[in-house]
Formats: C-alpha cells, sequence, structure tokens
C-alpha cells in the first residue's frame, strides 16, 4: 500500500513539472530571428527575406539564387522603425515580392510554430518590444495554445502610451481566442499636455491671498 502511494506522489509531482515546464516563460530572441523561422505557405521553389537599413540590402535567409529586384518599401514588426523588411519568393518560375504585413499573413498561411504566431498578431496593431521583453515581448506555451506577451501603442496623444497584452492562441486553428488587457506599461507625458498629472496639481494649489487693505482715516 506504501508503495502504490509514493507511486503516486511521485507520478504526481512528474505532471506538475510536465505542465511547469509547459508554462515556462521565455522571451522572444528578436526581430529577426522571429522572422527567420517562417515556413512559408504552399510550394516554394526559392525565398529571400531582406533587411533594408539606410538603402542598404541584408539578406538574411537565402534559397537560391539571389535574382531579384531590390525593393524601396516594405514591412516592419516594430513601429516608427526607419528600416523595414521584404520577402521576394519564387513559384512556379514567377518572382513575388511581398512589402506589407497583410502579404506577409499569406505568405505564412497555416501557423506552424510560436513566431508565426507572433506575426501574425502584428497585423492587428499589435508588436514585439524588443526594449521591454518583460511585458511586450515574450511568450509561454501548452499541449493546446501560445499565450503571448506583446505590446500595443494605444495612444500617441498625450500621454503617448503603451499596453501591455496577454493573447491566447490555439495551436490547431492558429486564431487568437483570448485577450486580456494588463494595463499600460509606459505612460509619456509631454510639456504640453494639458492632461499632465504633475501641471494638474500645480493648477490645483491655492494662490497667495491678497492681504486685506487697510482703511484710510481722513482727519478733519
Amino acid at each position: 500500500m506504501k508503495k502504490n502511494k509514493s507511486k503516486l506522489i511521485i507520478f504526481v509531482f512528474f505532471l506538475l513539472g510536465i505542465f511547469s515546464f509547459g508554462q515556462e516563460k521565455k522571451q522572444f530572441l528578436g526581430i529577426q530571428n522571429i522572422l527567420q523561422k517562417i515556413t512559408p505557405n504552399g510550394k516554394i521553389d526559392s525565398w529571400f527575406l531582406i533587411y533594408n537599413s539606410y538603402g542598404k540590402d541584408n539578406v538574411l535567409v537565402s534559397s537560391g539564387k539571389k535574382n531579384y529586384t531590390p525593393q524601396s518599401s516594405g514591412f516592419d514588426l516594430f513601429p516608427d522603425e526607419d528600416s523595414f523588411y521584404y520577402i521576394v519568393y519564387s513559384q512556379a518560375g514567377k518572382m513575388n515580392y511581398i512589402t506589407d504585413l497583410e502579404g506577409l499573413k499569406s505568405f505564412i498561411g497555416k501557423i506552424d510554430n510560436v513566431e508565426e504566431a507572433a506575426i501574425n498578431a502584428t497585423i492587428d496593431g499589435y508588436f514585439i518590444d524588443e526594449e521591454f521583453k518583460d511585458m511586450g515581448g515574450s511568450y509561454s506555451e501548452d499541449q493546446s495554445n501560445y499565450y503571448l506577451d506583446l505590446g500595443k501603442l494605444t495612444s500617441k496623444e498625450c500621454p503617448y502610451q503603451k499596453t501591455h497584452y496577454t493573447l491566447t492562441v490555439n495551436k490547431s486553428s492558429g486564431e487568437i481566442i483570448n485577450i486580456k488587457d494588463n494595463g499600460p506599461y509606459i505612460e509619456l507625458y509631454y510639456k504640453k499636455c494639458t492632461n499632465n498629472p504633475r501641471l494638474l496639481k500645480l493648477e490645483k494649489k491655492e494662490e497667495p491671498k491678497d492681504e486685506p487693505k487697510k482703511k484710510s482715516t481722513r482727519r478733519r
């Protein structure tokens, strides 16, 4: 009887260990690394992932002969970036170019890994925040779902605001099945912001009262 109890306890701890491992939070290694994890949808003869910075192309993924026309615009996975990415692929002898996020989503097709799940989320305005990975650039997973901690630019006005969301993505369908708003993790007030809490506190301070005027006395 004691042996059976011991085996049961060991088995329970084994299951808990598996569950904990499945829920281990990891950070995305970087946008370039994420894009290099793409598995193209359908039969592709060859494809190239190109990073353009200051007008210069840098080929990150190359499969086949580099026979393509350089592009002057592309997509990005982080807002307000000066550089951009684009993809060139050959299918049935024809060269095709992907320079926007919608085209990237079609190129990915079925979600094959957590990196592709994160890329798809950018179509809805989320992004991988490489500066604040704990809030906007990490993930965990279990047998059924990916859990993405991503950022979203929720205001460019006063204040400039980034919000932290946890997205649950079903592995089978690739669909986002739950979105949890964890609140803002960055709020920046500019000097001209009329809703700056610091300025409002200063305005609420009582102004110094004028001293009562002395009554003048007239001599008769």
